[in-house]
């Protein structure tokens, strides 16, 4: 039997929104399926939220399913972030970025009293690094930024994006860089971060409440104790 592993996170997270919050959105396949079942909610049980999304592809999908949502304009404070992931590791430490929406989930997701994140179990992996970090850089010099990013080890990629390069709705670029394993996820962060015309990486750390990873058809729930 097959599972749909995205859909299973994506009903178990959703049981977690209640009446009256403000819900951070993060991007991905698995957040539209959260989207999908957030929407089923509203419309069956009346229920009242508003959410900020994280990226256009999201916004564009909630406005469709005609899910209220709001700017930090109107509401500085979030109660929840439902965000997926590209690799989580056993401290609950992340890589995201591979939609190019890193910096704005970033923001929603510092902010929010609750971070979850739903995600497959091909998701889960002992140590970050499967999956290049997705680093957003200003376009003036990208060049030397990615000459200063390869001195810490990894080999870089501009992301592309049908031929063109990709850019992000930061208006700024992605380099990939591809580091094999990632021994110290916060340590490599703080050194990427110092970097001159880095943005931001897609390094999360010490963010996540709460994982929800659905392995063909089971639940498993990692928590942070903090």
């Amino acid at each position: 039997m097959e599972y749909n592993d995205k859909l299973i996170a994506a009903r178990e997270a959703v049981r977690y929104i209640k009446e009256g919050m403000v819900i951070g959105i993060g991007s991905g396949s698995t957040v539209n399926e959260f989207l999908y079942c957030l929407a089923d909610r509203i419309k069956e049980e009346g229920l009242q939220i508003v959410g900020i999304s994280a990226s256009k592809k999201s916004e564009r999908l909630a406005r469709k399913l005609k899910i209220p949502l709001t700017t930090f304009a109107s509401y500085q404070n979030v109660d929840i972030s439902i965000d997926g992931t590209d690799e989580i590791d056993e401290q609950l430490h992340l890589v995201k970025g591979g939609g190019g929406s890193l910096v704005r989930e970033k923001m929603i997701d510092l902010v929010a009293d609750t971070f979850i994140v739903i995600a497959s179990g091909e998701k889960k992996v002992r140590k970050l690094g499967t999956f290049p970090v997705p680093v957003e850089v200003v376009p003036f010099g990208w060049q030397a930024t990615e000459q200063r990013l390869q001195q810490l080890g990894c080999h870089t990629k501009l992301r592309l994006l049908n031929g063109e390069i990709f850019v992000s709705d930061n208006q700024n670029y992605i380099i990939d860089c591809e580091f094999k394993k990632i021994d110290d996820a916060v340590t490599l962060h703080a050194s990427l971060k110092q970097i001159v015309g880095v943005i931001e990486t897609g390094i999360f750390t010490h963010m996540v409440d709460k994982a929800i990873i659905a392995d063909n058809g089971q639940i498993y729930v990692m928590k942070n104790i903090r």
